[in-house]
């Protein structure tokens, strides 16, 4: 069974254009096509780059974000407690209401301590400022190298200037070393930050990511097995570019360097929408969709990998949208919106709301000003030097 499978995913018809087959593609001592077995190569790649991480983070991240004056937070550590951190491992970070006052019974302590714990166990489990600038630093370092590479590798290829070059020959094409070689170090980067999820600093969008490198990966591979290694090496280099100025940007943040950092932004976002909505489609969506029918017939290959590429420029505008809206808050306000995909830090300010709902509790309670329609407005959480005090029943004006 499995081999009819696989006779059946490798038909010709499927990866090449009419009247091509694979003995069309029998490779010689001077003639090297791209092969399947090739991309085995990059898992073994991806722990090497994983290794040099590790010991680019230590030896120069790190030293270099104190230099920089990155400083980590000091936090405050919950105190040891079997039962509680049992529930925190093995059922919730977040325990509800009812959940708290189960806890609190068992380690008989009050239900505002047990709340502090937690929040002082979850502050205690996100990643510190050197942490997330380390990695910043880690992938600005590779998408430098990688965008530079990529450059280096087409500067005198002829489809770098002339699209339609994509497919002249188009499916023999051979593949070249230094091709080889670029495709081999982006595979192997995607595969090592898979390799390091567990590790790296996870936000609110963890499993979109997961979703990302796994399609990057996909595609990568794809566009190997079926040879369109010439408009992948474009699409590659056009994706780094605007890397190349989102990471400084977020090492900037950490620095709190914050004009520098606004000003990599709004550069950042200019390369993005230039890259990925004005020269991304002209180069790789009008070259694959127009320029490849006047070498060849569409076939199979020729529909999936406008699908995908298709795909992909959805991603691109919904980013876009994204990144037009922080602009324009930006204009607006003078200041960069907040990324909503980091995870807020908890403050033990909770704690003195808690306190207050205690004396509520007690019999204590406070009361807003009255309200422009006539009504008092009853909110525990307002400041306490806008509330009237009660006392003894009755309302103290002021």
């Amino acid at each position: 069974m499995a081999r009819s499978l696989y006779e059946w995913l490798w038909q010709h018809e499927f990866w090449l254009p009419p009247g091509i087959t694979w003995e069309d593609m029998q490779e010689s001592e001077d003639t090297h096509y791209p092969q399947p077995r090739d991309l085995l190569l990059s898992i073994p790649f991806a722990l090497i780059l994983v290794v040099i991480r590790c010991a680019f983070e230590r030896a120069i991240a790190l030293p270099l974000s104190t230099k920089l004056g990155v400083r980590d937070k000091q936090r405050p550590k919950a105190q040891p407690n079997p039962v509680l951190e049992t529930f925190y491992n093995t059922r919730r970070k977040n325990p509800e209401e009812g959940e708290l006052l189960s806890l609190a019974k068992q380690c008989e302590l009050p239900v505002r301590k047990v709340e502090k714990w937690f929040r002082r166990r979850r502050n205690m489990d996100r990643p510190s400022l050197s942490k997330k600038f380390s990695e910043a630093c880690w992938r600005f370092t590779f998408y430098v190298i990688s965008f530079f590479t990529g450059l280096a590798v087409l500067y005198d290829k002829p489809w770098l200037w002339d699209h339609r070059e994509c497919w002249t020959g188009y499916p023999q094409q051979p593949l070249q070393p230094s091709l080889f070689w670029y495709y081999m170090l982006e595979l192997s980067f995607y595969w090592s930050l898979v390799f390091t999820l567990p590790f790296d600093v996870k936000r609110k969008d963890f499993k979109e990511q997961i979703v990302h490198h796994a399609a990057t990966i996909f595609l990568i591979s794809f566009s190997y097995c079926a040879n369109y290694i010439r408009i992948g090496t474009l699409v590659m280099v056009i994706h780094d570019a605007s890397d190349c100025f989102l990471e400084p940007t977020k090492m900037f943040n950490y620095m709190k360097w914050k004009k520098t950092c606004d000003s990599l932004f709004m550069i950042f976002s200019a390369v993005f929408l230039i890259s990925r909505l004005v020269i991304y489609p002209y180069t790789v969506l009008y070259n694959t969709y127009y320029y490849s029918m006047e070498i060849f017939q569409p076939f199979f290959g020729y529909y999936f990998v406008n699908v995908l590429l298709i795909i992909l420029q959805l991603l691109h505008v919904f980013w876009s949208c994204l990144i037009i809206h922080m602009v324009y808050k930006f204009i607006l306000q003078g200041t960069m919106e907040k990324d909503m995909r980091s995870d807020t830090e908890e403050s033990d300010k909770d704690e003195e709301r808690a306190k207050i709902r205690e004396k509520e509790k007690n019999g204590i309670t406070y009361f807003s000003n009255v309200t422009s329609n006539g009504y008092i407005q009853r909110n525990g959480s307002e400041p306490l030097n806008n509330r009237a005090h009660l006392a003894n029943g009755h309302a103290k004006e002021r």
